[in-house]
């Protein structure tokens, strides 16, 4: 996995606890710049690539909320950062940024704290669902890649710990990386990793500096025997001519690839391709390859966002035909993989 090494550190002064302090120790040679808000960036040198991988910001979440989900879990966690190395060409995280470096916060502790409390709010016991039948689900990387995050800071151990050890709490993420740091954590069944999953040349042509899909699948069970739940995230589905082949490929490779022990625990989420006019427009001229696969308004039609940006989707009666061609897939070659959801 390729570790994030920053030339220059933008920092808070309330984000200098000893966990910000230490990130700064680790990178000893960046470039150091306070500022006042995490949220507000000075301008920066470089584009959407060279920014993700020399700035690190270190910042205090102050907003501690934790949000519904109902998909990929039952809340939202307050963030542990923001931002990611990859620079995936859909990525919503970084969409209406002109960069979006990863932003670390430090306040850990406070951010746990505020899941405690909501935790303690909820019924109990949980009345059983798709995100888990016993344990409130909280995603903890909706905007970072909690994989990446681990390389740079303690947090992402500090917040296994919690979870292994809360009676009611549960924790959740997907990732396109494969950090073996996070196989020490010895999380004891109480988070699960969800791998993103694309057909191969799809991924290296959209998944921007990510681990490769032949080492996110050899890595599931690894995870498994380190004491993670591993379920696989088919998102986006990106719709092209030969998809279909394309999938049936990945499914056998993915078949053949999980040992039945692990098979056993295996869901799965689907999500299709959502696009944003605006990084359309930015993806023109970073990676325009990318942009002739996500942007086809033929078979597309524009959706607003809940914060008011002009996304795409595929059109709502052939996405129908396409979720069920999806599904009788999945039904085919890897049966023993049950989809939680799709849409």
């Amino acid at each position: 996995m390729q570790k994030l090494n920053p030339s220059t550190i933008l920092y808070t002064p309330d984000a200098l606890n000893a966990r910000g302090l230490q990130a700064l120790a680790t990178y000893p040679d960046a470039a150091r710049e306070e500022i006042k808000q995490h949220n507000r960036l000075p301008g920066l040198d470089g584009n959407h690539y060279q920014v993700k991988s020399n700035v690190l910001v270190l910042g205090r979440l102050k907003t501690l909320i934790c949000k519904e989900s109902g998909r990929s879990s039952d809340f939202i966690s307050p963030s542990l950062a923001n931002g990611c190395l990859g620079a995936c060409a859909y990525c919503y995280v970084d969409r209406n940024k002109p960069v979006n470096p990863i932003t670390l916060f430090t306040n850990t502790e406070e951010i746990l704290a505020a899941v405690d409390k909501h935790v303690q709010k909820q019924v109990w016991p949980k009345v059983p669902n798709q995100t888990h039948p016993l344990y409130y689900t909280y995603d903890i990387g909706c905007n970072s890649d909690i994989s990446v995050d681990a390389s740079i800071s303690d947090n992402v151990k500090v917040a296994v710990d919690f979870y292994r050890q809360h009676p009611k709490a549960f924790a959740t993420f997907a990732t396109k990386f494969v950090n073996p740091d996070l196989l020490t954590y010895d999380p004891q069944g109480k988070v699960r990793i969800r791998f993103s999953l694309l057909p191969h040349k799809v991924s290296k042509l959209v998944d921007v500096r990510t681990d490769s899909v032949d080492k996110r699948i050899a890595a599931i069970n690894d995870f498994y025997q380190a004491g993670y739940e591993v379920h696989v995230n088919f998102s986006p589905v990106i719709v092209y001519e030969g998809w279909q082949d394309d999938y049936r490929e990945l499914f056998a490779q993915l078949n053949e690839a999980v040992h039945p022990q692990v098979k056993a625990q295996m869901s799965s989420e689907v999500i299709f391709l959502t696009h944003n006019f605006w990084q359309h427009e930015v993806n023109l001229s970073i990676n325009p390859k990318a942009e002739e696969l996500i942007w086809t308004p033929a078979t597309q039609e524009t959706k607003r966002s809940q914060f008011g940006g002009i996304n795409v989707r595929y059109q709502h009666q052939l996405k129908a035909q396409l979720i069920e061609e999806f599904k009788q897939l999945q039904q085919e070659i890897i049966p023993w993989c049950p989809i939680r959801y799709i849409f």
